[in-house]
């Protein structure tokens, strides 16, 4: 298993009612895509913080991984919401099996 994460840099423009459209967009967009398992998106309670905005979502493998970021909802997400909001952001992956060879994720 796969635990997918992402933080956003913000554009200076955004405000709060954005970021709540970015959290209804995010999950209205997760609910669709089969792939994806215990979503969650967010936005950080420190105004100053440099990460505004997160997805996370397990995967059960690399592989599904893939598919996710292939799926035409993400890519419609991806353009209509996270390009027109964000500035940048940072993935990470983990893997969530005890003992198994991340390799193999």
């Amino acid at each position: 298993m796969v635990h997918y994460i992402a933080l956003f840099r913000v554009g200076k423009g955004a405000v709060d009612a954005d970021l709540e459209e970015m959290i209804r967009a995010s999950r209205t967009c997760f609910h669709r895509i089969h792939e994806a398992h215990n979503f969650r998106s967010g936005r950080n309670l420190d105004s100053k913080a440099e990460f505004a905005f997160f997805l996370s979502a397990d995967f059960e493998s690399r592989e599904k991984l893939a598919m996710f970021r292939e799926d035409p909802n993400f890519i419609r997400f991806e353009s209509e919401v996270l390009k027109r909001h964000t500035t940048s952001r940072v993935e990470h992956l983990y893997e969530t099996v005890p003992g198994k060879d991340p390799k193999y994720s």
